[in-house]
């Protein structure tokens, strides 16, 4: 039996559309926005904006609050404090509210083909790549981490990991 993949993608420095492209390209039915706050400078990824070019693309849309980085873990991965950083990740995930959030990823993901969302580019920088590390090891998915400059496999170089 293979795995179900679970894609990521970053839409920093990028545009709806494209975003949207490659969401299509790869086959995602369910775009999965794990930020904190879904409000953003770049034009069309604001919660409404983001939910309405991914239904006219065909995907379902849904924020997972509970998996974002709270406004100190933004401040820290701005600074590049990555102990910091990813000690902030932990304790968000692992509260009751990201737990149920995790499962509710889990089984939107099961269900179609599923990718988070959130506003950095670089992966290995990025909470959602610990929020699919979590749900790759519980369930079984397989990571791949999708730009519109290409897609990644989910290996990780342990200097970014927590």
């Amino acid at each position: 039996m293979t795995s179900q993949t679970l894609y990521t993608i970053g839409y920093e420095k990028t545009l709806l559309r494209d975003v949207v492209a490659t969401l299509a390209a790869a086959g995602v039915a369910i775009l999965l926005d794990v930020r904190d706050r879904p409000i953003s400078r770049r034009p069309g990824f604001s919660k409404r904006q983001l939910a309405a070019g991914a239904e006219d693309a065909g995907m379902r849309y849904f924020h997972l609050r509970a998996l974002g980085t709270p406004p100190e873990g933004r401040l820290a991965n701005r600074r590049r404090e990555w102990d910091q950083f990813w000690a902030i990740v932990e304790e968000r995930l692992a509260s009751a509210e990201a737990e149920l959030a995790l499962q509710e990823a889990a089984e939107l993901a099961r269900a179609a083909p599923s990718c988070l969302l959130c506003y950095e580019a670089d992966w290995h920088i990025c909470h959602r790549r610990r929020v699919a590390e979590i749900l790759a090891e519980r369930h079984g998915f397989t990571i791949r981490h999708l730009s519109v400059y290409g897609t990644k496999e989910g290996a990780v170089p342990l200097a970014h990991q927590r």
